[in-house]
């Protein structure tokens, strides 16, 4: 088969003939339609993701759609001719989406909302999973609360506008004036945090309560005003790049708590992959009731063009997620 292969950390992604892999118990082959892109696939790439556990050569590629074409021993749920999708490889020994076929753990995968393309199904699944982890599983969102996401037009704060808007959540996000639309969009409101201090926002929105929920997508100082803002006592900080040192005191003051987010780690343990396939099954439902729409950047790349789609993701210019069309 085509596969992309990254043989040396920092260097281009080599297009070359593989192996076609085989179909170990547990395992269904999939025929890979379309791959997503995320930046931690660039950071990879650079050799600047130790905790994705890559092992070289391989074959980058976390998110992907496509068409179940074998199901191995052992393997239930699927069979031959189901559309699929899910976050699934391109860490540790497992191989990536960037290749025309890939044996899968069965357990990752679910088939693929009827209402989206395989381009807006590999969109998802990365940062749904990271958003409903976090939102849902962590923080336990619900009907009523306010929801504060930071930076509400990314990948991940995109559809952690929308799964805390099904939930029954009120929802405001940061954002930059450029992109205050997007977030308005998605059904937050935007918070433009080039002008407004954590102070003033949390006044103005929660009568100077804090919010319930504040979901951290950003890290850095973004994490330790999320600490300012959230709620005291009831209140929780959930964060999907908490990797920092950072002062508790302002969390503690208020008697609130916080959770971390790592979605790679059912991937890399073995542990938990169950969850992910029941949580996209989960975004699937969510998309065919019109609750969860993907944002794509408008352009196309192919398995020929990958290192314009990983540039494009560099540049943070991006109107949208990219994707890579591995079928054409």
């Amino acid at each position: 088969m085509r596969a992309l292969v990254l043989e040396e950390f920092g260097t281009p992604l080599v297009l070359k003939e593989i192996a076609k892999p085989v179909v170990a118990p547990g395992q269904v082959l999939v025929k890979i339609k379309a791959s997503g892109v995320n930046p931690l696939d660039v950071k990879i790439r650079e050799g600047k993701a130790a905790h994705a556990r890559r092992e070289l050569p391989a074959v980058l590629g976390l998110d992907l759609a496509g068409v179940v074409e074998q199901v191995g021993e052992g393997a239930t749920g699927f069979t031959a001719g189901d559309e699929v999708y899910g976050l699934t490889g391109g860490v540790g020994d497992l191989q990536g989406s960037l290749a025309e076929y890939a044996a899968v753990d069965a357990r990752l995968l679910a088939r693929k909302p009827a209402s989206l393309d395989m381009r807006q199904a590999a969109a998802l699944p990365l940062v749904f999973i990271t958003a409903w982890e976090g939102l849902v599983d962590r923080a336990q969102v619900s009907l009523g609360q306010k929801v504060l996401v930071h930076g509400g037009a990314g990948g991940v704060g995109h559809v952690a506008i929308q799964i805390a808007r099904a939930r029954g959540a009120q929802v405001f996000s940061t954002v930059s004036p450029a992109k205050k639309e997007v977030v308005e969009r998605a059904g937050a409101t935007p918070i433009d945090y080039t002008t407004t201090t954590v102070e003033e926002y949390v006044a103005r929105h929660t009568g100077g309560e804090g919010f319930d929920v504040v979901f951290d997508t950003l890290g850095g100082a973004v994490l330790d005003a999320s600490f300012a803002a959230v709620r005291t006592y009831t209140g929780h900080v959930v964060s999907a790049l908490g990797w920092g040192s950072h002062s508790l005191a302002p969390l503690s003051f208020r008697g609130a708590t916080y959770s971390g987010v790592f979605t790679l780690l059912p991937m890399l343990t073995g542990r938990g992959r169950e969850h992910h396939g029941h949580i996209m099954r989960e975004a699937a439902t969510l998309a065919d009731t019109g609750a969860l729409t993907p944002r794509l950047d408008p352009r196309h790349f192919t398995l020929a063009t990958a290192a314009e789609a990983h540039a494009a993701v560099e540049s943070g210019t991006t109107e949208g997620r990219i994707v890579i069309d591995v079928e054409q």
